[in-house]
């Protein structure tokens, strides 16, 4: 598709003057040449100028397979011809049975029914308000708080942000929203009890959080955590067995536990769901992004039997969960979502994921060795460097001088497109990606840390 030099300066100028784009202060997105995306290929990126990028972050952590696969646009093609929405309010659609089946087939088990919402945020909504409306149900009046982690991001909607813990996102609505009891992230390279390395660690983010479930159980209705890694902080894993040891306290003092899997899912980690790395079944789980291969927004959230049988009762008991959303399974998307799954299988993903994996962590042994890089973190393929201005010190980057900005600009420069979160530069490329467009990403990142930086010194 080609476009005119008067189509490109009308789009150009319409970008900037007509769209709010998410998370973006507009008034810096006007300076700037941003690209405006016409065609995907594979894990490329393709702008109006003709100008090719590597998806460095599968379109916002979303794409799996690639753009423009076969098998997933023959899905939507297919449901097409059948029917493109119907809803779910009294009465059912094929796509959405069948996917309910596959996802209750791959999840741990002992999670047994599927309430389907559109994105991420919406599902953890879902999720809050069944761990709430759960206990009322059971008579347990008395449990209508949750507790979760400084540097959480569960979403913009506002129950999500009253579970969020990033200040930055989540302080100016603090009038807005019901917030959650709050206890400290095992952010091990900034340690909030003090442990310089991780020889020195005497595992008091375990012990915090036993210690404020201990204290508050008797109100709290759920734990809301993302298993292995908290993504939007900045890509800061957990501490091995710090799940396990999550599911263990909320058994001990009756508490849901909610996984929320929307970024760790569908093999971002190296499995198939983060909480499979150290065998726990949550309570409930949210999932999204993914679920798709990048192609339509759908969201599911999957609860035990324990859970569901709260809510089924006769009419006239008021059990009823009074949630839906217009678009809830939407054939189209449940039809990509259950292709999708099917790669997953044909093509043994999560079995080639494992060399890629390795060589990714090569690769960023080499960017740890920069002279601004204080910390590299990898779980699977979600990765954040951050950046400080004293490797020594650990000592940050000014937040205004937004370095891990000035790095993605150069990265698409050179053809990489990618995204920081503050001064953490974040790496999370389709599961597709080979072994070769491994390598440039990598390179294309380290250049551009030593470029930016160097120029700041």
């Amino acid at each position: 598709m080609r476009f005119s030099p008067e189509e490109i300066r009308r789009l150009k100028e319409w970008d900037k003057t007509l769209i709010w784009h998410p998370f973006t202060q507009m008034k810096e997105y006007e300076k700037e040449d941003a690209p405006i995306i016409v065609v995907g290929e594979g894990c490329y990126l393709i702008d109006i100028e003709g100008r090719r990028y590597l998806d460095g972050v599968s379109s916002l952590w979303v794409t799996v397979h690639g753009h423009r696969v076969p098998a997933l646009d023959q899905a939507i093609r297919e449901q097409l011809e059948r029917i493109a929405h119907s809803t779910l309010l009294g009465i059912g659609n094929v796509p959405s049975i069948l996917l309910a089946a596959k996802l209750l087939e791959i999840v741990p088990k002992g999670l047994s029914h599927v309430f389907y919402s559109d994105n991420g945020s919406t599902g953890v909504e879902i999720a809050l308000k069944i761990s709430f409306q759960y206990w009322q149900n059971k008579g347990v009046k008395e449990k209508k708080h949750f507790l979760s982690f400084y540097n959480a991001y569960h979403g913009d909607t506002l129950g999500a942000v009253g579970v969020g813990g990033i200040e930055l996102f989540h302080h100016i609505y603090g009038p807005l929203v019901v917030p959650a009891i709050k206890v400290p992230s095992a952010y091990c390279y900034r340690c909030p009890y003090g442990h310089e390395d991780s020889g020195s660690c005497s595992r008091d983010c375990f012990r915090a959080v036993e210690e404020v479930v201990k204290e508050n159980h008797r109100e709290l209705a759920a734990v809301i955590i993302e298993p292995a890694i908290q993504a939007a902080a900045g890509m800061i894993p957990w501490p091995p067995g710090f799940l396990r040891h999550l599911r263990e306290i909320c058994n001990r003092y009756s508490l849901l536990l909610i996984a929320d899997e929307v970024a760790t899912g569908f093999g971002r980690t190296g499995k198939m769901f983060a909480c499979e790395h150290e065998g726990v079944v949550p309570d409930l789980m949210v999932l999204a992004k993914g679920i798709t291969g990048g192609y339509l927004p759908l969201a599911a959230t999957l609860v035990t039997e324990e859970i569901y049988q709260a809510f089924y009762a006769d009419y006239a008991e008021n059990k009823t969960f009074y949630h839906g959303h217009t678009y809830t399974g939407n054939p189209l998307a449940c039809a990509v979502a259950l292709a999708n799954l099917r790669l997953f299988e044909e093509n043994r993903v999560l079995e080639r994921l494992a060399p890629k994996i390795e060589l990714l962590a090569s690769l960023l042994a080499e960017i740890r060795e920069e002279e601004h890089v204080g910390d590299v973190r990898q779980v699977g393929f979600m990765v954040g460097i951050e950046l400080v201005k004293d490797k020594k010190t650990k000592e940050p980057y000014p937040w205004a001088q937004r370095m891990g900005h000035r790095v993605i600009l150069k990265a698409r420069e050179k053809g990489v497109i990618i995204r920081p979160l503050g001064n953490v530069v974040v790496l999370m490329p389709p599961l597709a990606i080979t072994e070769e467009e491994l390598v440039r990403l990598c390179r294309v990142v380290k250049e551009s840390i030593r470029e930016v930086t160097s120029r700041c010194e």
